[in-house]
């Protein structure tokens, strides 16, 4: 542990020595960039010279002499730096695979077509704010100037394309805001599982899958039979919402692309504590120095490329810097010279299942209120790589795609989800509120967010601080989403909850707000009459985070970075409270209780207890409750690492389902079920406990998705890791792993601690890197900081950056 620390010490010391001493020397010379690499290149379509400073850690920042050029040089260096990854976000997200990828990924792009948005575009645009066209306009042809130069052969084709066998194609400024199926929304996946829980064994025992908040209890709707939901009836949507998946054989595409029920509906479980983030804002009040402070993490599924891309935007009239995707113009979460914003999902619930009887007569007709109703046939022309065009039929009822039909049984099922309303191109809206100046402007792009729905977290220059809930909020009446409903018209949307509907927060009494997708409706709310959802991440990391703020009245930068990476697990001590008065003279139990019992709670790397609880929780307890507690459906309530919040509060207050004996029942379930994960530590790790360690099992491994097309020496390259890591999906430092092999999956690739008012202070890490091309320094360069909790500078002035410029590439028009 010791060697860990003063490891992470001197890595940090490194980091700010090199950069004091590029300052002092930059401010020695009279050309700060004159240590820099130096290079010109004229791009067609750029009206006016910039400049682009990439700094030693890859971060890029652009100087335009106009609005126009700056978002046109931001989409063009997405392309120089990620060319492969965006150009496939586009083809993925409209359905164009098969034309560059073959037959085998005609079904998800039909699926991928279904969600896309095809409303009116004049209402898609005015919904994101008065200058989200122009950017967007100016940022894809940006991106197409650069495509044009690689397809002329005047710029490199990146090497991901040679693996593929394939060239980027031209965008419109349209591609950009109609794909909607990376965006995160939910609950559809969760209501076909409560249907199939209900149907096994009663709503009851939905209990142990998912904790209701605020306390409710739902009931099946008016006209549905939970029977009649088909456990494969959204295929099309786990095919649309899933990255692209790449095998060398027919046979291999075939497997990956094949649709597993249960694995969806799992993973679509587990996504409530592992897709999240946290954040926090603290007021001059309580910090170190006397100025606002915001931190955010935003825990998605790890990427080679990162999901997220650093960058610097400054025009007259315009200086942000943050992360955002990088297909999009602007940032999503960062700052400009006033104000910082970030982001963690506020968990509205924006979709629903819709049931149709369907016409004896004409299975293109549906039952709504008194009639039938025609669905809308739609047909589209795939092309496909090496054989004839294929003719795609995708249907559609008044409230979205049809996903499925069931012959037999006369029934059609659709998807309706805010994403095929206005302006829900997902973080698209973050073009409008990143240029506002004070909380009044922060509220007013706030109002037309759309997607994801967001914990906004805000601080300004004047020491004021905030935090707001935003997101299309579905207005339903007579009915909670909680289940798939009728289409027939009595469960209806009625537009739409506004942002004063929802919770907000200016100038918090307490001097701090902090988000991590918890429950945060405020006491009082008036749940039944605005369902916002009930369905959230488990309050855990919030808890962990609020215990620290509230501890310290001089929190600083450092602290800030340390809470980001805290491994202490609230779960865990409630736990471990229950295993305290037990005893056993099983050999592996009473390792187990002996491990456990002394523990600090922490999963840290290092730690043996650790390793067990995390394999004891994540493939022993919860399956062993559900098979004691409701037999009848423990296959269908997955043992997955989400369903541990649900399984720790039934513990604490076992009921009559456990039988006569409740805690006698209790106790022998935790364990039994503690020998069994004990054995299985014992088989992966030795019989030595004193060898074991977390970070054994739990390492971070970056793959990039077209290893399996590459030779290996170039398989290799693209490969980032493996590198022990400490944490887990219920802790601050969130770091959620696969259950087959404890591989971490997802969590906070991307962190930021803002110094709001003194900006350069600032510190980030993005992983593996920042650049997407496998033989860029800056492919991986970030991860080993990242893997040890440590941080580089977010340089704002122009001077610090030309202080730590390590390329200057200088941009005339053509």
């Amino acid at each position: 542990m010791k060697k860990t620390v003063a490891l992470k010490t001197l890595i940090g010391a490194a980091v700010l020595a090199a950069l004091a001493a590029s300052q002092a020397t930059a401010r020695e010379k009279e050309n700060p960039l004159a240590a820099a690499r130096q290079s010109t290149t004229s791009v067609a379509g750029l009206n006016a010279p910039a400049q682009i400073l990439i700094d030693v850690w890859g971060i890029p920042h652009i100087y335009a002499g106009n609005e126009h050029d700056l978002f046109f040089l931001q989409g063009f260096n997405a392309a120089r730096d990620r060319l492969w990854q965006i150009d496939l976000w586009r083809k993925r997200g409209l359905g164009l695979l098969a034309k560059d990828f073959g037959a085998a990924y005609v079904e998800q792009d039909k699926a991928l077509r279904l969600f896309l948005y095809r409303g009116d575009m004049k209402a898609e645009w005015a919904a994101y704010g008065p200058k989200a066209k122009t950017y967007a306009e100016a940022f894809v042809a940006g991106v197409n100037a650069y495509v044009a130069d690689v397809q002329a052969g005047s710029r490199p084709l990146p090497i991901e394309f040679r693996i593929a066998g394939t060239t980027p194609d031209l965008w419109s400024a349209e591609d950009v805001v109609r794909i909607r199926s990376h965006g995160l929304t939910r609950n559809v996946a969760s209501e076909v599982k409560r249907a199939l829980v209900a149907c096994a064994a009663g709503l009851e025992a939905d209990r142990l899958r998912v904790k209701l908040e605020p306390p409710w209890t739902t009931k099946v709707p008016e006209g549905l039979d939970p029977c009649s939901i088909p456990k494969q009836v959204l295929a099309p949507y786990d095919l649309a919402t899933r990255p692209v998946a790449f095998a060398k054989s027919a046979a291999e595409r075939r497997a990956a692309l094949e649709y597993d029920p249960d694995k969806f509906l799992a993973e679509a479980d587990a996504q409530r504590d592992t897709i999240g983030s946290n954040n926090w804002v603290v007021a001059p009040s309580r910090t170190a120095t006397g100025r606002p402070l915001l931190a955010n993490d935003p825990h998605r599924e790890h990427s080679v490329p990162s999901l997220r891309y650093i960058v610097g935007l400054n025009a007259p009239g315009i200086s942000v810097i943050g992360a955002g995707e990088p297909a999009l113009p602007g940032i999503s979460i960062g700052h400009n010279d006033t104000i910082a914003f970030g982001l963690t999902i506020f968990n509205v619930d924006q979709e629903d299942l819709y049931v149709y009887e369907l016409n004896p007569a004409d299975p293109n007709q549906y039952r709504y209120r008194d009639g039938w109703e025609s669905m809308r046939i739609v047909h589209e022309t795939e092309k496909v790589k090496g054989e004839a065009d294929r003719d795609l039929e995708l249907k559609f009822t008044r409230h979205g795609p049809v996903v499925y039909v069931d012959e037999a049984g006369k029934r059609a099922f659709a998807v309706r989800s805010v994403w095929f309303e206005p302006g829900t191109s997902a973080y698209f809206g973050s073009s409008d509120y990143m240029t506002a100046k004070d909380w009044n402007g922060f509220l007013g792009a706030m109002q037309r967010w759309g997607a994801p729905s967001e914990n906004q977290v805000y601080a300004d220059t004047s020491g004021n601080i905030g935090w707001v809930a935003a997101g299309k909020t579905p207005r339903r009446t007579g009915y909670d989403g909680l289940m798939p409903v009728p289409g027939d018209g009595r469960y209806e949307w009625n537009g739409f909850l506004t942002l004063d509907e929802l919770p907000k927060v200016y100038r918090p009494r307490e001097g701090f707000f902090a988000t991590a997708n918890q429950m945060n409706l405020p006491e009082g709310y008036p749940v039944a009459e605005r369902k916002v959802g009930f369905e959230w991440s488990d309050a855990a990391r919030w808890q962990r985070i609020v215990e620290v703020l509230k501890a310290n009245d001089k929190f600083s930068l450092a602290d800030a970075m340390d809470l980001q990476n805290d491994d202490t697990g609230m779960l865990a001590k409630r736990l471990v409270a229950l295993l305290k008065p037990l005893s056993s003279d099983d050999a592996n139990v009473k390792k187990g209780l002996a491990l456990l019992t002394a523990w600090d709670a922490r999963d840290a790397a290092d730690s043996a207890a650790a390793a067990v609880y995390e394999v004891w929780i994540a493939n022993h307890l919860g399956f062993a409750l559900a098979k004691a507690a409701a037999p009848k459906a423990a296959d269908i309530i997955a043992p997955d690492p989400a369903s541990i919040s649900a399984v720790v509060a039934y513990l604490e207050k076992p009921d009559a389902g456990l039988g006569e004996e409740p805690l006698a029942a209790r106790d022998r379930i935790l364990r039994d079920s503690l020998g069994e994960a004990v054995a299985d530590v014992t088989e992966k790790l030795g019989a030595d406990s004193g060898a074991w360690r977390w970070g054994r099992l739990h390492v971070a491994k970056f793959d990039h998705a077209l290893m399996p097309l590459a030779d290996k020496a170039t398989a290799a390259q693209m490969s980032v890791g493996p590198l022990a890591f400490g944490g887990a999906a219920n802790v601050p430092r969130a770091a959620t792993y696969r259950r087959s092999d404890y591989q971490l999956i997802a969590g906070a690739s991307f962190r930021m601690v803002l110094d709001v008012g003194a900006w350069d202070n600032s510190r980030t890490i993005n992983t593996p890197g920042q650049s997407g091309d496998p033989f860029s320094g800056h492919y991986r360069d970030l991860a080993p900081l990242w893997a040890t909790g440590q941080y580089v500078p977010l340089l704002y002035s122009r001077a610090a950056v030309e202080a730590a410029t390590a390329e200057a590439i200088g941009l005339t028009p053509r």
